[in-house]
């Protein structure tokens, strides 16, 4: 058997139950046959299911083999072959950890893995820890951090990951093999290869082999969604063009609508995740030991803030294309619905109601949009954008506004009551790039732990928000959280501002964070490293229980 590096991934685990667990991996080869082996001798093999993902392709932004974003290979949007492959280990017995590795063979030889293990899913009462995390979009800290989490937790029993991760889902050499070193699969199994220059030159950075070893459960953040098929010079163009699917229905008809607003495809077909009735893989609910989890979709469209340069806004529609509705952006539009009545809210209503919620010790929701934050991205607030069109006499178009009423905020108004009444002790996010968290008058938790690439800063202290309209300012707050709460200060090790002030948040391009949910303790700590400087120390600077009101 011939050894050798050419998978186009490590093998990752999935959609653990109390006696089997999913093993997956990717090659840009179909093959003859894949299977895993595992066992304490590797002594017993299951086949594996190949698929082929249906809409990856390369672009002229493509960041692979010779092609650094500058089109020298890909020119346009350009199909890529990659397959993915599954095996389910069943028959596991409960807390047993086995090793495995992967094999394909494509006619000619024999590729395995390197030796990992693997584990069915925890049994109540199993002390575990899991690393919260999102956003890393092939950002510039993303492998340091993961490396840091390796370095200082050790394994970790899983990966709750809150959306955003890639930049645009359906470029395949974001997740798999970016030459800049840090794609989303390397930095999550220590494969990654990323130099980061600070004060004591430059340090490599490799990232952690994690999932390798434990499950990931993630949920859709705006970066998750590709916008009309085929409807851009390149790849940014297209997945920038989305619109909601009621207006692709008005303009377009029935046929295609996905394909005419909006889709996740690439997204669920690279994972196998947990399923509701109503959502399928999009918002999910699945008790992992101790712990309920609950996964909603809840993210909408970035838009700018202005429409200059022919961007589409948050606020408006370039002046050029008034008389063409097919052109329009339509805001910040959401992609699922999550109001009071909507399926989606439907289904967290009985998911609160269930005895798998009602039982569980810990009660954990996750979610992309933040509820609560110090960042920019919590303006306008989460609604549907209220359209408003202006004509002159002739019935031409000469203007078209969005407007956002912070009253009709759908998490802040709809989900988040929701939440308290049923005892959720954590919801946990991101979106902002920050860390940053806040805790209800009834002990309710609110975690946003995306300063894991580049950070947007936040709004606090004379660092204003910019990207508020000039009308309206009572539905678009320029400092602290809109939505009232006020941000906890670190209470181990907070930074300081410049006056010596502690500081209730991180939101820098230099120190990156990362959060361990350790459920033998009830507690969430949170660390930041600082990149600039390579050998200083990981430092615990934050730590709370996630008890309600102390309990």
């Amino acid at each position: 058997m011939t050894t050798m590096s050419q998978l186009l991934t490590d093998p990752f685990l999935q959609l653990p139950t109390p006696n089997s667990i999913r093993v997956v991996w990717f090659t840009d080869f179909a093959g003859q046959s894949h299977w895993v082996e595992f066992g304490e001798h590797l002594e017993q093999k299951i086949t594996a299911v190949t698929q082929k993902l249906t809409r990856t392709r390369e672009d002229q932004q493509s960041y692979l083999g010779e092609q650094r974003g500058d089109g020298k290979v890909y020119t346009s949007p350009t199909p890529r072959l990659i397959w993915r492959h599954e095996a389910e280990v069943t028959n596991l017995q409960p807390n047993q950890r086995l090793p495995y590795r992967v094999v394909s063979f494509d006619g000619d030889r024999v590729i395995t893995s390197r030796i990992f293990s693997l584990t069915p899913a925890p049994t109540p009462g199993t002390p575990l820890k899991i690393l919260l995390t999102s956003d890393h979009q092939i950002k510039p800290m993303v492998a340091a951090n993961l490396q840091k989490v390796v370095e200082t937790v050790g394994r970790v029993d899983a990966v709750w990951f809150a959306g955003d991760l890639v930049n645009i889902p359906d470029r395949a050499s974001e997740w798999f093999d970016d030459n800049r070193g840090n794609a989303f699969f390397p930095c999550l199994q220590g494969n990654a290869c990323y130099p980061i220059h600070g004060q004591q030159g430059t340090h490599i950075y490799t990232g952690g082999e994690i999932i390798q070893h434990a499950p990931m459960y993630t949920c859709i953040g705006n970066h998750e969604v590709m916008g009309r098929w085929e409807s851009g010079v390149n790849l940014n163009a297209e997945f920038d063009n989305t619109i909601p699917r009621q207006v692709a229905l008005q303009l377009f008809g029935s046929e295609n609508i996905k394909n005419n607003s909006f889709n996740t495809d690439t997204y669920e077909e690279i994972f196998t995740l947990p399923q509701s009735p109503t959502g399928g893989k999009t918002y999910y609910a699945v008790t992992f030991g101790d712990i309920r989890l609950v996964v909603l979709y809840a993210t909408n469209m970035w838009r700018f803030v202005t429409t200059e340069g022919g961007k589409q806004g948050k606020y408006g529609e370039v002046e050029a294309d008034f008389e063409y509705p097919e052109k329009w952006g339509y805001g910040q539009h959401i992609y699922e619905a999550i109001a009071t009545g909507s399926p989606q809210y439907q289904w967290l209503e009985r998911e609160l109601a269930s005895s798998e919620f009602q039982r569980a010790k810990y009660k954990v929701v996750m979610l992309h949009h933040p509820p609560h934050t110090l960042g920019k991205n919590i303006v306008p607030p989460y609604t549907d954008p209220i359209q408003t069109i202006t004509r002159d006499e002739t019935g031409k178009v000469i203007g078209v506004s969005y407007e956002y009423p912070r009253a009709q905020d759908y998490l802040l108004r709809d989900v988040v009551p929701l939440l308290e009444t049923a005892q959720v002790q954590l919801v946990f996010y991101g979106h902002s790039h920050l860390w940053n968290r806040f805790t209800s008058p009834s002990g309710m938790h609110f975690l946003e732990t995306s300063n894991v690439g580049n950070s947007y800063g936040a709004a606090y202290g004379n660092n204003h928000r910019d990207n508020i309209p000039d009308w309206g300012k009572e539905d678009y707050q320029s400092l602290g959280n809109p939505n009232g709460l006020p941000p906890q200060i670190p209470n181990i090790a907070p930074l300081l501002d410049a006056d010596g002030n502690p500081l209730p948040y991180i939101a820098s391009n230099e120190i990156t964070v990362f959060s361990i949910l350790d459920t033998g303790r009830g507690v969430i700590s949170s660390y930041w490293f600082n990149t600039s400087k390579p050998d200083a120390d990981v430092v615990k600077f934050d730590e709370f229980a996630l008890g309600r009101n102390g309990k």
